[in-house]
């Protein structure tokens, strides 16, 4: 994180607890040697961040093998908070027929189903993640909208 910028730093188990409420996060990964940034639905299993998707898409021949990054958040627009968390590691195709299945039962769900669909399971190196609440920074400064402070 950076030093004084006004937000707290999240410690790991803080970051899996809020990534475990989202609903959606983005895969960020290298496409055509540029960043790509792609929203997907998606659920934890233990730490790991695992994706479901179509065996055909591009996703997955773009991140299985590669370090990628994953980012979740949530943000209250008009009370100025709201926390972020990126996870860091490597992606892998799920090949296992066992963890396949029960991932079936027990993993996220396709909003988009697909006839044949793969499961991509990105295991955490690095997890970050940093929160600002109601527009007051660690620091006692209120970046709250009325505030005098506010620039």
């Amino acid at each position: 994180m950076y030093a004084n910028d006004g937000f707290r730093e999240l410690d790991r188990s803080e970051c899996l607890r809020l990534l475990a409420r989202a609903p959606v996060g983005r895969v960020v990964h290298t496409r055509q040697a540029l960043p790509a940034v792609l929203p997907v639905n998606f659920a934890l299993d233990g730490e790991a961040v695992v994706v479901r998707t179509s065996a055909a898409s591009e996703l997955v021949r773009a991140i299985d093998g590669a370090v990628v990054s994953f980012e979740a958040d949530e943000v209250d627009a008009a009370a100025h908070s709201g926390w972020s968390v990126i996870v860091t590691g490597r992606a892998k195709l799920v090949t296992e027929q066992a963890v396949h299945e029960r991932l079936l039962r027990n993993g996220p769900r396709s909003w988009g189903p697909w006839p044949e669909e793969v499961f991509v399971r990105i295991e955490p190196e690095l997890v970050t993640g940093r929160e600002l609440t109601g527009g007051v920074t660690p620091y006692g400064l209120d970046l709250s909208p009325l505030s005098p402070l506010r620039p």
